[in-house]
């Protein structure tokens, strides 16, 4: 079995005050649990403009190859220097917690948050529990809220009829 290694790297810098202002705002705009979950969203970032500058020189056709897979995730590229210009925000906006609050089907991200943890939300017929779930942009409009069956009652008010 592989070695499992982890997936972000922790700042240089561990007491930056600017960053560490910065990282509370995000942290509370997006309802994030802690900051490793920005260190993440930016490590991912990392390796997609790595990618792009990699492709810098290759052919149009496999750049174009890179466009689609990030235009499938839901972020706007059209060319090398967009994915250059990608920032964590534009990768946290994919996140299933924030789709979710902006589409209005909860109050807040820390509502829609405890939602997809307590497996309230469907994706495509299909419960996630993963607030870090990235939306593909085929299945944003298949987002819905599980409704509750209440078999229960429905017995009891069909028996009240007979």
């Amino acid at each position: 079995m592989k070695r499992k290694h982890k997936n972000y790297s922790r700042p240089k810098r561990p007491f930056d005050k600017a960053r560490i202002d910065e990282e509370g705002v995000i942290k509370k705009e997006y309802g994030l649990k802690n900051k490793k979950e920005i260190w993440k969203a930016d490590a991912k970032v990392r390796v997609m403009r790595q990618k792009a500058k990699r492709l810098i020189k290759a052919t149009p056709e496999e750049q174009q190859k890179l466009f689609i897979q990030l235009k499938k995730i839901g972020l706007e590229v059209n060319s090398i220097a967009d994915v250059l210009g990608l920032d964590k925000t534009d990768y946290l906006n994919r996140r299933l917690q924030t789709v979710i609050a902006v589409k209005g089907l909860t109050p807040t991200v820390k509502t829609a948050r405890q939602m997809i943890v307590h497996k309230k939300i469907l994706v495509n017929g299909a419960a996630v529990s993963i607030p870090s779930y990235i939306v593909p942009v085929e299945l944003e409009s298949k987002i819905t809220i599980k409704e509750k069956i209440k078999k229960v009652k429905e017995k009891k008010v069909e028996a009240a009829k007979e």
